[in-house]
């Protein structure tokens, strides 16, 4: 059974910091490019950052210079680090594997950023 796992989010001022966490389980890891995604009420989900199995990065410009995506394969973990926190940037945030033949989500984390 597949089963992406995020964790880290919570409540934050805005200007601060916090590392989201995903761990994959059921799946090969490494083979994966890795997504973050984010969506509030009302809005499609929109993409956050990737990380391909090769390790190239690529940002949304709302986040770019502020929100860092990272992977460890041996921890089957995908990472992202989101510092300068807007209140923008409140949201659920999902994780992503995506191969050419399949694809996972978790069940997302809450993220809020107060002003």
């Amino acid at each position: 059974q597949v089963q992406l796992v995020e964790s880290g989010g919570g409540l934050v001022q805005a200007g601060g910091s916090l590392r989201l966490s995903c761990v994959a389980s059921g799946i090969t890891f490494s083979i994966y490019d890795m997504y973050w995604y984010r969506q509030t009420p009302g809005k499609q989900r929109e993409s956050v950052a990737g990380i391909t199995r090769s390790g190239r990065t690529n940002y949304a410009d709302s986040v770019k210079g502020r929100f860092t995506i990272s992977r460890d394969n041996v921890k089957r973990t995908l990472y992202l680090q989101m510092n300068s926190l807007k209140p923008e940037d409140t949201a659920v945030y999902y994780c992503n594997a995506s191969s050419p033949i399949s694809g996972y989500w978790g069940q997302g984390t809450q993220v809020t950023v107060s002003s």
